[in-house]
């Protein structure tokens, strides 16, 4: 963003944006680019990895993610429930995989991702409440935006123990997704894989997500 774009966004004068940004790329949580513009820095980056369910998480489900992008060639995906939003914390992308629509790091609604089903399933009735009060957003003619059919998918979620999301963020994409709990057995995660709809049968990927998720559950246990 250049400077009259961050000033704008923040609402501020140009003048104290110029010195606020002075300061944060001497520190270096912004960077300039050749074409004048600002971007995060490194800075940010490292401060983001002390992040114990960014970094942490991550490095104990990476080796199981590897193994079920590696059997399936689809794209997998670990993700976070951060209040009312999902935050991708790894995306493994396979060679000639569906196009997907999140990154690392990129945040998206609980409502249509599979994770995000997933994730919402198993949060606070308050956080649910929010979400299914407030406007839901349509990706496509597939998403579900009625509260009440939200709920009975949320409640299929908790007893089956995972969530198909059918062409409802893209019209060629289909998630399956699994919760991965902690040693207390609270949800923490959820994992994904994400394949071109009509490849694959969603209940034929389930055992392969679900023995995924509980792999990474137990290595968070141990």
């Amino acid at each position: 963003m250049s400077l009259s774009e961050l000033a704008r966004q923040a609402g501020l004068p140009v003048s104290t944006v110029h010195r606020m940004v002075g300061e944060l790329v001497e520190w270096g949580a912004l960077e300039r680019g050749a074409d004048g513009g600002y971007r995060v820095g490194l800075r940010l980056w490292e401060l983001g990895a002390l992040a114990p369910r960014g970094p942490g998480l991550r490095e104990r489900a990476l080796p199981f993610l590897e193994d079920l992008s590696l059997i399936t060639r689809e794209n997998v995906q670990l993700a976070v429930r951060e209040g009312t939003e999902v935050v991708f914390v790894e995306r493994i992308a396979a060679t000639g995989a569906v196009r997907v629509l999140t990154r690392v790091g990129g945040r998206f609604a609980l409502t249509a991702t599979g994770v995000g089903l997933v994730l919402l399933a198993h949060a606070p009735v308050d956080v649910q409440d929010e979400v299914l009060g407030a406007p839901i957003s349509r990706h496509t003619s597939r998403t579900v935006t009625d509260p009440d059919v939200l709920r009975h998918l949320l409640a299929d979620v908790r007893t089956n123990g995972f969530a198909i999301s059918d062409r409802q963020v893209t019209m060629d994409a289909l998630s399956v997704a699994a919760p991965v709990q902690d040693r207390t057995g609270q949800v923490v995660a959820a994992v994904s894989l994400v394949v071109r709809y009509g490849s694959a049968s969603a209940h034929s990927l389930v055992p392969l997500v679900r023995t995924s998720a509980r792999a990474i559950s137990r290595a968070l246990a141990d």
